[in-house]
């Protein structure tokens, strides 16, 4: 409680402030985005949402989806109006039970304007119905929904939630998810974290999926199609739910031999980054055209062509360190990038050291002697590469070169202390490249703005004796190349969104 102390003379003024009824207070709309530079329209201003709760009906034949959404929110300004990231047709809006006005704007914005304003602090239920054709749906001449022969998945990055159900869409706001989706017998609905049920009647059955922590709204998915699905648990105990399209062709045994070993990589990557953070884990491959990978919360997505050479690990181990650096620790902002890939990568360099196919420091050689000064790729800047390189391979291997710099300048005890505390640290919360440089000064105990200026803020190659500092050269002589050199290569097309 705020106490303002007022003079004698101002007692009279104040009766009659007192006086004006409470609802001609100053209420205002949230903003339509909730302030990030690279996409200054995503996401969303005035409240902050604890859980979406989706109760879901599609149907594979046509690609249409029903949906009922349930937010549980509260605001954190005097709110007239605010917005939610959505693209299909809404039927209805209420909001904390009465009925609420609502249109649309820009290219993905639904505006609802609740019949009586909404005070800072005030807890909010949000329900909107809806139904549509994801598939026929685009933003900004995309469309993160990819239809299949049996179904439909949702999947992408920076954004994938609007084809599917309305939400703030950013990572900064974080949330649980119950997903609950009802499709004809026979067919599946994968989603995120634990499957607390299914029932089976009239000819539908209904999946209900749970994810009990924080969770980023690009990071929930839904696949619905024909699946094989295994099962099992790691030796540390999580269980793990597996899933492959019945039509993955020639793929199928290679993306079973890599996925499969999920919750070995999980285990083995909680030695360097600590316990595994959640209570459920898994993959899913399902019969897509995209080339992509991505980190979704518990269970991440693969497409198809990962595997088109052959089981393909290392695209695993990328995944996987995902859900400690990008998942468990989010961006605060989409320029912060770098904390989420350039420690994927790094992770399939630690995993070539693992399997004895090339050190992190050979990896580093390589990459750096590999980029002459006059390549594009050192113009990308991994701490804050702009929306148009956010997904440049620069941002993925000169990212990782920033690792094993300061993994050179700080020493191996410190290094993999800042490895396994930063997500301790930053758990289910969001954090930014500065925070993480900050962390490292303090954990190493060493001032280390020249070497994240040098590797990367500058738009250039480092010179040779910085890179001879950082034991990332080593004379003319040109380093051979790792044997798992082609296996990380491979992995390339997890960026190509």
């Amino acid at each position: 409680m705020h106490r303002r102390i007022l003079a004698p003379g101002a007692l009279a003024a104040a009766s009659v402030l007192l006086a004006i009824p409470a609802s001609a207070a100053s209420y205002s709309p949230g903003t339509p985005g909730i302030g990030d530079p690279y996409y200054p329209a995503y996401g969303n201003g005035g409240y902050d949402v604890s859980h979406y709760d989706l109760r879901l009906k599609y149907q594979p034949a046509t690609d249409e989806l029903e949906g009922t959404a349930t937010l549980l929110a509260r605001t954190t300004q005097d709110l007239s109006r605010f917005n939610l990231d959505f693209l299909l047709d809404v039927s209805e809006v209420r909001v904390n039970g009465v009925t609420a006005s609502y249109t649309t704007s820009g290219e993905h914005e639904l505006e609802i304007t609740p019949k009586t304003p909404l005070a800072k602090g005030t807890a909010v239920t949000v329900v909107v119905r809806y139904s549509g054709v994801p598939s026929s749906e685009q933003a900004y001449g995309f469309t993160s929904w990819h239809r299949t022969e049996d179904g439909g998945v949702g999947a992408n990055e920076p954004e994938s939630a609007w084809w599917w159900f309305p939400s703030n869409d950013h990572p900064l706001d974080k949330a649980t998810y119950d997903v609950s989706v009802l499709v004809p017998d026979g067919t599946q609905a994968i989603s995120n974290g634990t499957l607390q049920s299914t029932s089976s009647r009239l000819g539908w059955t209904r999946y209900n999926w749970r994810s009990n922590k924080p969770q980023a709204t690009y990071l929930a998915t839904l696949a619905v199609g024909k699946f094989d699905i295994t099962t099992g648990t790691t030796e540390s105990g999580i269980p793990v739910i597996n899933a492959y399209s019945k039509d993955l062709g020639d793929n199928a045994g290679a993306a079973r031999a890599s996925v499969e070993r999920t919750g070995e990589i999980a285990d083995w990557l909680s030695g360097y980054f600590g316990p595994y953070p959640y209570n459920a884990l898994g993959g899913y491959v399902p019969n897509t055209d995209t080339g992509y990978a991505l980190e979704t919360q518990t269970r991440p997505f693969y497409s198809p062509r990962q595997f088109a050479n052959g089981s393909n690990v290392s695209v695993v181990v990328h995944e996987l360190a995902h859900q400690w650096y990008g998942d468990l620790v989010s961006v605060a902002g989409w320029k912060d990038i770098w904390v989420n890939e350039g420690f994927a990568r790094y992770a399939q360099w630690l995993w070539s050291e693992h399997e004895g196919e090339g050190t992190a420091q050979e990896l580093a050689d390589y990459v750096y002697a590999s980029h002459p000064a006059d390549d594009a790729f050192w113009t990308v800047k991994p701490g804050d590469p702009g929306p148009e390189n956010q997904f440049d391979i620069a941002v993925y291997d000169r990212g990782a070169l920033a690792l094993q710099a300061l993994r050179n300048e700080i020493g191996d005890e410190a290094f993999f202390a800042i490895l396994k505390g930063w997500p301790k640290t930053y758990a289910y919360g969001n954090a930014s490249v500065a925070d993480f440089q900050k962390y490292a000064e303090q954990v190493s105990g060493k001032p280390l703005t020249a070497l994240f200026d040098t590797w990367l803020f500058r738009p250039e190659k480092p010179a040779a004796p910085a890179a001879r500092d950082a034991s990332l050269a080593r004379g003319a002589a040109a380093p051979l190349q790792p044997r798992s050199w082609k296996k990380i290569a491979a992995t390339n097309d997890v960026h190509e969104r």
